[in-house]
Order: structure tokens, then C-alpha cells, then sequence
């Protein structure tokens, strides 16, 4: 019932306001477009929830009334708009981890690594994030101190509204995140900006952006709800605590300094919250996955709420096509898209799933080689995400278009296996020890007794790489892996088409960062473009 709430909620919002922006680096600090002015939308109490409703939607879904008609952006295909769609694809189509037999536009780009400024898809989800930057500003804006006391907002209704701030500040600052992990140098703004057509923002260095967002989770942390005591679906300290392990793990890549003693110190602040591991690794795709005790952050979806052609809908639909059966995950039919390549594959001792059951390979009729990237036969296929409960019943929207299933943006396992990957790295405050019986926990759940279990000698930084890729591909977090380990550009990890050749080849290091937009250059002749580009 809680998810069907926040779904109801989200909807409501997302019909009752208007939002529009079109050039994002121009309109960065836009204020959004209401049907009533601002000061009257915010001098009642009501509201508030809605307003933050919207923020939440906007990862969600693409526009206002879902699943298509009143996007949020302009320029593209609202479908293709989504921000986890273009998120997910930004993380995952560029690796070893997943192809697609779709020849729109500049897509294929990602998976052969030859994306230029202009690529449309790139522009896609660096507007995204700069649309929830956007909404989130105005917010913030309107819910000081001084604001609020000016609202008349007290009492109980004042406590709330401050829990909303917090979550609002979250959400941004895990936009920027994203744009600091995918973009690098970006334009920066906040709710101390001036709202101004003529505003053109200034570009933030990757080291400073590092450090707002790091002191932006701090400081939102004493006033975010405790860690499982929120409503499902919405932000808490344990949501902000691993947007700052992810920090930490990768500060390396982002501003050349070791911080893997602070990854240490908030993974075990979110394991010492009491999440624990799904008793079984499937549940963690279904429809009814909002049950789990392991999310730790999640978009939540729902078919007849949150109705969308991009975020669960696309993950559900798009990798099933040739011999497998629409009707056993749930939905109407396939759109005979997304696939993995062989060097995935090859992660698993026994692609079968009989042993390790996170080998959710689809394999009848499909061609490990990948001839023909436009061919959905060529390469395994995978079935993870399912619009069907635990218990094999389909989600609510009985037509089988738009799923249940929630995207776990961040779920416990990933924090034991980065606790793990930062002991390796030499952090303290951890140890092999517990590191090992972390990652030992997550393959016993994998193949259902201890014969997976591995030793302390084995337990090394490429076997680690390789078990984030087992537990968590297709979740979006390869690429970011990838580049810490040093194996996304260069020649040291090839795999199929990388580079645009059937075989595999190096691309430029250059590729650690996409690219800034070129519209958005030619719009604010403040932002310089990224290295390479």
C-alpha cells in the first residue's frame, strides 16, 4: 500500500504542476512554470508534498500526464527522454555489459564509443539532470527559514516541510553527482543563484563540484529522516550516506585522492542501519520488489501510476525478443533490443544459472557472437527485470504495458561488495575478515549453500570487479567501475565492438568523460568542453 501511495502521490504532481525547460544550461536556474504564482502555491501547506513529488518524478518519468503528451523536455522523443533510460544506457550500453539491436539516431555510438558533442542521447540525459537541478533550486528557494516563517508553515507542518528540504537537497545533489561522474566540468548553480532569463551559470571543476556535494550530504544529514523510517521510495540518511561511499570509492578517478577510509566509515553506518539481503537474488527484479529489505534507495514504479516508455517500462520490454516468452515477464509483448556481449558472459563459470543463479541468461536461439550488432539474435540475452510478482502473478496494469517493478538504485549488496573493495584499497576501519564474509554472504544467496564461497586469498581487486559485474550488472554501475579499475579505456579489457570493430579495440582515455553538449556551448559561452572533444 506505501508504494501504491507514493506512486499516487507522484502522479498527482506531476498532473497538478507544470513544469517545461528547454535549454538547460540556460535555464539551469529557471523557476518553473505553475498554473498559480509561486508565492500562492507555497503559502499553502498542502502543496508541499506535491512540489517535492515532482522532483521525485522527474527520475521517474518523462513528463506530465505519462506516459506520453506534456513532456518535460523538448527536442527528443519523450519516451527516449527518461532519465533512467538514458542514464541506465550512459552506464551500461558504453561497456561489456549490454548492447542494443536499435539503429535510432547516434545510440550505437555508446556501444562502439565513438559519441561525439553532439550525440543526441548524450544531450538527453545531461538535460535530465539538469532539469531535476532546475526543480529542485526552486524548492529549495522556497523553503528557507525566512520563506517558510513568511508562509506562516509551523508546528508539526514546519517539521515536515524542513524533512522536505533535506530530501529536495538530496535529490540534487545526486543529480550533480551523475553529472560529476558522467560530465566532469559542469554548469553549476544553486537556490542562491538569481532567477534570470539572462543567467548564464559558470562552469564548476570537477575537485569543487567533489566537494559541494560532499558538504551538501553532510550537512543534509542531521535533518534527513533516520536511516528505514521514511516513506518507500523517498530519500533517508542511509540514501545520502551511499551517494557518500560511492564519493569516497571513486574520489580517485574524480579528484586524484585516496578517501577509501571515508567509503569505510559510511558503508558501515548503512549496514549498521538493519537492511539485510533478499533471501533470493530474483526477487530483487520483480514486481513486487518494493518488499525487499535490501533497497536502499529506489525510483519506484507503478503500472497504473507511473506510466512512462522510458525507466522500467524500457528494462522490462527492451531486452526480450526473439524466442522468449513476453507473457513470463509479465508484459505484452518484446522489443527485441537489449542483449550482453560474450565477454560478460564469460564472467560466469556456468552461464546456465543451475550453479550461480545471477546467470540470468536467455540463450535458445540466440548467438553468443555478436555479428550484427542490429541483430537481436546475436548475443546472449538476459532476463532479469520481470513485471511479475515473486509468487509469478502479473503487476497491475493487466495490459502489459507499464510494470511494478522498481529500479534499485541502491541496494545493500552493492555497499558490502564496496566495503570489500575498499579494505583491498587500504582503507581502515574495516577488514578482510568481515570484507570476506560480506562478499561470501551474497554468493551463498547465489548458489544457495557455501559451495561458491570463496577463501581470503582469493578475495582480490580483480575478483571483486568481476563479482560487482555478477551481482550487479545491468543496475548501472559498470561504466563507473570500469573506469576505476582502469579497464574501460586501453587495451587492458577488450570486448566485442568496443571501439566499433567486431573483435574489440582501444579507445581514447579521453571516453572517462562524455562530452558537454554542443548546444549547450553555442547557449552559454561560459562552459568550456571537456578533453578530446
Amino acid at each position: 500500500m506505501i508504494k501504491q501511495y507514493i506512486n499516487k502521490w507522484m502522479l498527482a504532481a506531476c498532473m497538478g504542476l507544470t513544469v517545461m525547460i528547454s535549454s538547460c544550461t540556460k535555464d539551469l536556474d529557471r523557476v518553473p512554470f505553475y498554473d498559480q504564482t509561486s508565492a500562492s502555491v507555497y503559502n499553502d501547506f498542502k502543496n508541499y508534498k506535491p512540489i517535492l513529488a515532482k522532483i521525485y518524478a522527474a527520475y521517474a518519468i518523462s513528463g506530465q500526464q505519462g506516459p506520453a503528451g506534456k513532456p518535460d523536455l523538448t527536442g527528443i522523443d519523450e519516451g527516449f527522454s527518461n532519465y533512467i533510460r538514458q542514464y541506465w544506457q550512459a552506464q551500461e550500453l558504453s561497456t561489456d555489459e549490454a548492447v542494443i539491436a536499435w539503429n535510432d539516431g547516434n545510440l550505437k555510438d555508446y556501444h562502439f564509443m565513438t559519441w561525439t558533442s553532439g550525440n543526441e542521447f548524450i544531450k538527453a540525459i545531461y538535460d535530465r539532470i539538469f532539469y531535476v537541478i532546475a526543480v529542485s533550486n526552486e524548492f529549495i528557494r522556497e523553503t528557507t527559514d525566512d520563506k517558510l516563517g513568511s508562509h506562516g508553515i509551523s508546528g508539526s507542518n514546519l517539521e515536515d516541510a524542513k524533512h522536505f528540504r533535506a530530501e529536495a537537497r538530496f535529490l540534487r545533489a545526486l543529480a550533480y553527482y551523475h553529472a560529476l561522474d558522467l560530465f566532469g566540468n559542469v554548469p553549476f548553480a544553486t537556490e542562491n543563484d538569481p532567477v534570470s532569463a539572462s543567467f548564464l551559470p559558470k562552469q564548476i571543476s570537477r575537485a569543487d563540484l567533489f566537494t559541494y556535494i560532499e558538504s551538501e550530504l553532510k550537512a543534509i544529514e542531521s535533518e534527513l529522516v533516520e536511516a528505514r523510517q521514511n516513506e518507500y521510495g523517498r530519500a533517508d540518511k542511509a540514501a545520502a550516506w551511499t551517494v557518500l561511499a560511492k564519493l569516497y570509492l571513486n574520489a580517485k578517478v574524480y579528484i586524484n585522492q585516496d578517501k577509501n577510509t571515508d567509503a569505510i566509515t559510511y558503508c558501515n553506518k548503512i549496514i549498521g542501519a538493519g537492511y539485510g539481503l533478499s533471501d533470493e537474488y530474483r526477487k530483487l527484479f520483480l514486481a513486487d520488489n518494493n518488499t525487499s529489505p535490501e533497497m536502499i534507495f529506489t525510483i519506484t514504479y507503478d503500472g497504473l501510476r507511473t506510466k512512462t516508455y522510458g525507466g522500467m517500462t524500457y528494462l522490462v520490454h527492451a531486452p526480450v525478443g526473439g524466442s522468449m516468452s513476453a507473457a513470463s515477464f509479465g508484459i505484452n509483448g518484446g522489443w527485441a533490443g537489449l542483449r550482453t556481449t560474450k565477454s560478460f558472459v564469460n564472467q560466469f563459470t556456468d552461464i546456465t544459472g543451475n550453479t550461480d543463479k545471477r546467470a540470468m541468461f536467455y540463450t535458445s536461439g540466440q548467438n553468443l557472437e555478436i555479428s550484427d550488432v542490429f541483430n537481436f539474435t546475436n548475443g546472449y540475452a538476459i532476463a532479469k527485470f520481470r513485471n511479475v510478482t515473486a509468487a509469478g502473478v502479473q503487476g497491475s496494469d493487466k495490459t502489459g504495458d507499464f510494470p511494478d517493478t522498481d529500479y534499485p538504485m541502491f541496494r545493500l549488496a552493492d555497499v558490502y561488495l564496496m566495503y570489500a573493495e575498499a579494505v583491498l584499497r587500504g582503507g581502515t576501519g574495516g577488514s578482510t575478515a568481515t570484507a570476506l564474509q560480506y562478499v561470501n554472504q551474497l554468493r551463498q544467496r547465489a548458489y544457495g549453500n557455501t559451495n561458491g564461497n570463496i577463501t581470503g586469498t582469493q578475495l582480490t581487486l580483480d575478483f571483486l570487479l568481476a563479482e560487482r559485474g555478477r551481482e550487479l550488472f545491468w543496475e548501472g554501475h559498470r561504466r563507473t567501475d570500469l573506469i576505476r579499475f582502469g579497464k574501460f579505456t586501453g587495451s587492458t579489457y577488450i570486448w566485442p565492438w568496443k571501439g566499433g570493430v567486431k573483435d574489440g579495440k582501444a579507445v581514447e582515455d579521453f571516453r572517462t568523460l562524455y562530452p558537454i553538449p554542443s548546444a549547450d556551448r553555442t547557449a552559454n559561452p561560459n562552459l568550456e568542453q571537456n578533453e578530446g572533444y
